[in-house]
């Protein structure tokens, strides 16, 4: 396929923001490897990109950092922007009033793939659904590629790809944001849900939605569309999507796609086809079975045989992060939920737990609001462990409004809200980090702070606590 700025070799590309969950680290090398030459600007010094500079070590590549500067805008040729650089940066409006493209990793991935790509956005369950599919996939075709928001660069997979690879990408609303300049869409869509996220980022709830759209915007008559119909946002997304629609949900739909009918998942075509009990999923939650739905809906969209379907569902076992079993020590589970990063999110991870809950949650704002989570907490949580962050005053008064009673501290640091945390428990109960904010001020991001909690159990189990066990 052709390139979308044209051939890079010899151009100048500019790299604008290089991050460190591996996505700038690929596009990197991908226009190193396209012959282009490569300036890097990050507003993070060198020691916060430590481990992804040392794995561009031998690549001949100009490095800027902590700061980006107006003579590399200018005088680039393409400009690859990371998602984390927002729509909204000064350097992209010079950038184009000079009338210098700018393009971000999907906008080179979708130009180079030779095969047709599955997309999944939304604001909970989209991690969730897209591993579970891949892992649906492997059932028959272990040469399935997963990739995109999971930490896993996009560009780098394209040498495992060819003509008829399984191609399943995870897609934030911020790697959308990049559709609309080449008209990409992909040959299935799907959004899960949509909830409070990123309004630091956003203008306000329509403008997260919009840019949820951008999945299915410039799809075609002949793809296919799968969207939440107990979502009312999403629902009403189908008015103007250009694909075909098919729906997930709890309740049947008027048309296509996968439902709940008598306690099993249901696929619905010309007739209905039973997949599985919903006791038999591979993951617990009400949350965890509308991802099942959206995964057996797209299964079915890309031609997976019912069969397939009903043992993908079965024997998937989640991913690290999210509601992860880190240990079980002296009667006390630990589970580490750090990608929920929102109230929606936390309040899921709540209500899939029995038992008295020493909740750690709190941490950076995304303008979200805690009227909702609030409530849940003071039901269903017996310790409340802050984490310090410009949201968690907030989120101390909104709990405080509903319940003056319940047992809350802020700590500076996590292994201390671990400790206390700990200290606290007893048998049958469950310490929970599901933090319902943003990780940044104390961590460098969510997986890091999953890290640190992970450490911090161990070091509990180390201390004679109690047998370790889990990740």
């Amino acid at each position: 396929m052709s390139d979308p700025a044209g051939s890079l070799r010899g151009k100048a590309a500019l790299v604008l923001g290089l991050g460190v969950h591996g996505g700038g680290a690929g596009v990197v090398r991908f226009l190193v490897e396209h012959g282009a030459v490569v300036t890097v600007t990050d507003l993070r010094p060198p020691e916060k990109l430590e481990t992804t500079l040392a794995s561009l070590s031998v690549l001949p590549v100009l490095y800027v950092l902590g700061e980006h500067r107006e003579a590399d805008v200018r005088s680039a040729d393409v400009i690859v922007r990371n998602p984390a650089v927002p729509r909204e940066s000064p350097w992209l409006d010079l950038a184009r009033r000079h009338g210098v493209p700018v393009l971000m990793e999907m906008n080179l991935f979708w130009a180079h793939c030779p095969a047709p790509i599955v997309a999944i956005t939304g604001s909970k369950g989209k991690s969730t659904t897209t591993a579970w599919l891949g892992h649906t996939w492997r059932l028959s075709r272990p040469d399935t590629v997963v990739a995109g928001n999971l930490r896993v660069s996009a560009l780098e997979a394209l040498p495992l790809i060819g003509p008829d690879t399984p191609v399943v990408l995870e897609l934030s609303s911020w790697q959308l944001e990049s559709f609309g300049d080449t008209r990409i869409g992909p040959h299935v869509s799907c959004v899960t849900n949509i909830a409070p996220d990123h309004l630091n980022r956003y203008s306000d709830m329509a403008d997260y939605a919009s840019s949820k759209r951008e999945i299915y915007r410039y799809q075609r008559p002949e793809d296919i569309a799968v969207l939440c119909w107990d979502d009312p946002v999403v629902r009403g997304f189908a008015a103007d999507c250009p694909a075909q629609v098919r729906w997930f949900g709890l309740e049947e739909a008027p048309s296509e796609g996968a439902h709940v009918s008598a306690g099993w998942i249901v696929l619905r075509g010309a007739e209905a086809s039973p997949l599985l009990p919903v006791g038999e999923l591979g993951l617990r939650g009400p949350h965890n079975v509308l991802n099942a739905l959206a995964t057996a809906a797209l299964a079915d969209a890309c031609g997976l045989p019912a069969e397939q379907i009903a043992e993908g569902l079965r024997t998937f076992k989640g991913l690290p992060d999210r509601m992860e079993p880190v240990a079980y020590i002296n009667g006390v589970a630990y589970i580490n939920d750090t990608t929920s990063t929102t109230p929606v999110s936390t309040i899921a991870a709540l209500r899939t737990i029995e038992g008295p809950i020493a909740l750690i949650a709190g941490g950076a704002s995304k303008n979200v609001g805690f009227a909702d989570l609030a409530p849940e907490i003071c039901a269903r949580v017996s310790y409340l462990a802050l984490l310090e962050g410009s949201a968690t005053d907030e989120l101390q008064a909104a709990v405080n409004g509903c319940s003056g009673k319940l047992d809350t501290e802020v700590y500076g640091e996590l292994q201390s809200a671990v400790s206390a945390a700990a200290e606290r428990a007893g048998p049958g109960w469950t310490v929970l980090l599901s933090p319902a904010c943003a990780s940044f001020g104390m961590f460098d991001n969510e997986f890091q702070r999953g890290e640190q909690f992970r450490a911090a159990v161990r070091e509990l189990g180390s201390k004679g606590q109690g047998a370790l066990h889990g990740r």
